[in-house]
């Protein structure tokens, strides 16, 4: 059964990771998105590594690529496609359906029923970051919109896999592994598709520490504890809180006003993160076949 502390703490991950948006827009260059996430998870990655001074053996070396590959090089390419192409609104409410996916996917390789209340909590943190976001000028791109939904399948993959592939190391190590193998990837994605960076500010250099070291290393570890101890389709829909965060971000940073229905949005979230986490403890108590 999990523990409200252990839930607290997975929290935690997405609700730094909604300052992301605020970081972005006021302390980093603006036009470099793949750069500015190999800046954030290679030298946090290598850091790491430095820490607890051990590589993956050559079996584990494949997994450890394809979990780099879904959590880090496609999940953060194609937000970046999705958030360019659409607007923020649009992007993150296509993106809130990985969920949905986390439940269907950890019922095909894990062998995780499905229950009702996932789903149900799954479909009203949609809606809740829905109303949050999305304005009456919501455009739909075609591109975006798919960019969008493979970034989400890219991440519910990546942490029904994380789930599934428990290696006999530390979570700093399966961090520190994870981190670097999607830095390196995304590495000649940036050399190639980019063009180099200008001199760094020191507010630029700033908001790249905060984002790998507190919005990756630290964050990351924590979901991974947390992907560890709770049910999928309970860790998956935590991730409602980071839209949350970003709004109130930007409501006590930036001074925005919170509408009526983002309250309601607000309300819809915290409702959803609560229902997924009851399901998630009924999921825990039956033991799949």
């Amino acid at each position: 059964m999990a523990r409200l502390s252990d839930i607290a703490l997975t929290a935690l991950a997405p609700a730094i990771w909604g300052s992301t948006y605020y970081v972005t827009t006021e302390f980093l260059p603006q036009g470099y998105p793949i750069t500015m996430a190999v800046l954030r998870a290679l030298p946090a990655g290598l850091l790491l590594l430095l820490i607890v001074r051990r590589l993956p053996s050559c079996e584990w070396v494949p997994r450890i690529l394809l979990l780099g590959l879904l959590n880090f090089a496609v999940f953060w390419v194609m937000l970046f496609i999705a958030a360019y192409r659409l607007p923020g609104g649009v992007a993150a409410t296509v993106g809130a359906i990985q969920p949905l996916f986390v439940i269907f996917i950890a019922w095909c390789l894990l062998n995780i029923p499905i229950h009702a209340l996932s789903v149900v909590s799954a479909l009203a943190g949609i809606g809740g970051v829905a109303l949050l976001l999305l304005g009456p000028s919501a455009a739909l791109d075609p591109i975006g919109i798919a960019a969008g939904v493979a970034g989400a399948l890219s991440m519910a993959f990546g942490t029904v896999l994380s789930r599934k592939w428990q290696p006999p190391v530390s979570l700093l190590t399966f961090t520190a592994w994870q981190l670097t193998a999607g830095g390196l990837l995304l590495l000649p994605v940036a050399y190639f598709l980019e063009p180099a960076l200008p001199p760094l500010s020191a507010s630029n250099v700033l908001g790249i520490t905060y984002l790998g070291l507190i919005g990756a290393a630290a964050t990351y570890f924590i979901w991974f504890r947390g992907i560890s101890l709770l049910a999928p389709s309970a860790v998956s829909t935590l991730g409602f809180l980071s839209p949350l965060t970003a709004v109130l971000l930007g409501w006590i940073a930036l001074g925005q006003a919170l509408t009526p229905v983002q309250l309601m949005g607000t309300a819809v979230v915290l409702g959803s993160v609560w229902i997924s986490q009851i399901a998630g403890r009924r999921a825990a108590a039956v033991k799949p076949a």
